[in-house]
């Protein structure tokens, strides 16, 4: 006989065993892209619009780069968790692992993409 209470249940990780993981890292994701996205956004406006020279020389001072970086990084995989969460709600079967892997995919890939175009700016 077993004497777990509901709440002795309950307390942790949820029924599918990441549920408190995963919300953590999206409160934590989306509390620091509240303070990397206007960074972000003000050494962009600064770029913006102007040529290959000038964006050069912003992005390639180190802080502007490491910015830049970081927000591509956690924006994207808050992007995936989020997706991810999404597609677990709303399908089923195989077409919920096609569509997963296909997120997953196209996260590292922008990720990759961002981050090569960054190096190739700066560098």
């Amino acid at each position: 006989m077993r004497y777990l209470t509901d709440r002795k249940r309950a307390i942790g990780k949820g029924a599918s065993g990441t549920g408190t993981e995963h919300h953590w890292r999206m409160t934590v994701s989306a509390a620091g892209l509240a303070i990397l996205a206007p960074a972000y956004v003000f050494i962009f406006g600064h770029a913006l619009g102007s040529g290959y020279e000038r964006a050069h020389s912003i992005f390639s001072h180190p802080l502007a780069a490491i910015i830049t970086a970081v927000t591509l990084l956690v924006g994207l995989d808050h992007f995936r968790r989020g997706a991810q969460m999404a597609i677990e709600d709303y399908l089923d079967g195989p077409r919920r692992k096609i569509a997963i892997i296909a997120v997953i995919a196209l996260s590292w890939f922008l990720m990759a993409c961002g981050l090569f175009a960054l190096a190739r700016i700066a560098l």
